[in-house]
């Protein structure tokens, strides 16, 4: 059994990995290979190009300028998956590189699952007549896309989100501060400006700027992010430009043990929100683009969210603060209401945990297993 994977950016790397796992188990010996990262590695995935070749975001020049780089990548992918191919291909999330690649080969014959529906119900519709001519199969993390996709006639199955069963319902706050050396009276803050370098270049300066004005009225208060060794360098530069560089803890990985351990978390919109949802922790959600990228992005917006949790609770749960809103003042006063929340108003940090849990709940399956019984079916037809 061979299978070529394509999985785009830290967060698509966690969730192939998981998906192998129930792939091994069905199938032992599998053979795995394309595009990943360490998570994929270490299930013994044969990278033929590390996975942060694809982490871009944006309609401008933040595309633009790897544009040709990624297709040539693609290019050489589909040449070699045509040459030897795969008895399935599986694109993990990244739709703009993986729609196309499966559409080539499913032209081939090559059987086509994507993990991860695209986000048609939040923007971009009119990609699904391009899913359906791309992918035998959709594997979907949200209870509510099968429905969705069966409506224009695509196959697809829910499975759960893999992130639901990694993280306990009943987080251990306590242990967490403990191997990040705070203690249980601290007020943490943990700052996730996101994992890509445009996300980072237009989001860092402003969480750390936020995190100056909070420290002026909240001297006692501490801040920590969790850094990629690739971003550490962009995220130190940040800092250094911030004046809080001596005020603010970095640790490499562990963002789990991060939101963990924290009070609120100031965080970049994206998988990581949902992410602290399941951590069951208050934040502020943010996101910042180029000019460009944020006039085409908010006319094909289609709901009033743009951040997991409060889409998937249907309602402004949490703060978001977009573009030009996205000020430090703002984020500041988001964060300090959370804080001032914790002492003053503790029922309200209790109601956004139970809508949390009650979603953790939703989300919990044994997405491994479900994900590898698909594609066997998939294949067995």
């Amino acid at each position: 059994m061979q299978v070529a994977l394509v999985a785009g950016e830290t967060s698509g790397d966690l969730l192939a990995g998981l998906l192998l796992d129930g792939l091994q188990q069905r199938w032992p010996g599998l053979q795995s290979v394309g595009i990943g990262g360490p998570q994929m590695a270490r299930r013994g995935f044969q990278a033929w190009w590390p996975h942060d070749k694809l982490a871009v975001h944006g309609f401008g020049w933040e595309v633009l300028r790897r544009y040709r780089e990624i297709v040539g990548i693609r290019s050489q992918l589909r040449t070699r998956l045509l040459r030897d191919p795969p008895d399935v291909f599986i694109g993990v999330d990244a739709p703009d590189f993986n729609l196309d690649l499966e559409a080539a080969l499913r032209a081939q014959g090559v059987k086509t699952v994507h993990f991860v529906c695209p986000s048609i119900w939040a923007w971009r519709p009119e990609r699904i007549e391009k899913i359906k001519r791309s992918v035998d199969h959709v594997l979907c993390i949200f209870p509510f896309e099968p429905a969705l996709l069966a409506a224009h006639g695509i196959a697809a199955t829910y499975v759960g989100h893999p992130l639901a069963n990694v993280i306990p319902m009943q987080p251990d706050q306590l242990a967490a501060r403990a191997r990040l050396s705070l203690t249980q009276q601290d007020a943490v803050v943990a700052i996730l400006p996101g994992s890509r370098d445009s996300e980072i270049s237009h989001l860092a300066s402003h969480f750390f700027a936020a995190a100056r004005l909070i420290r002026q009225v909240r001297p006692e208060t501490k801040f920590i992010v969790p850094v990629v060794p690739a971003r550490q360098a962009q995220i130190e530069a940040a800092l250094q430009g911030s004046g809080m560089a001596d005020q603010v803890q970095l640790v490499t990985g562990q963002s789990h043990t991060v939101l963990a351990a924290c009070d609120v978390t100031l965080i970049a919109s994206g998988t990581a929100t949902l992410e602290a949802a399941l951590f069951k922790r208050p934040m502020v959600i943010a996101y910042r683009m180029g000019w460009l990228s944020w006039q085409i992005m908010r006319r094909k917006k289609l709901q009033a969210w743009v951040g997991l949790p409060n889409i998937l609770c249907q309602d402004f749960v949490v703060p978001e603060l977009l573009q030009d809103a996205a000020t430090p003042q703002a984020l500041a006063h988001e964060v300090l209401q959370w804080l001032d929340a914790k002492a003053r108003q503790p029922e309200k940090i209790q109601a956004l945990e139970q809508r949390f849990c009650a979603l953790h709940a939703e989300l919990q399956r044994d997405t491994p297993q479900l994900a590898a019984h698909a594609i066997a079916q998939l294949l067995s037809s």
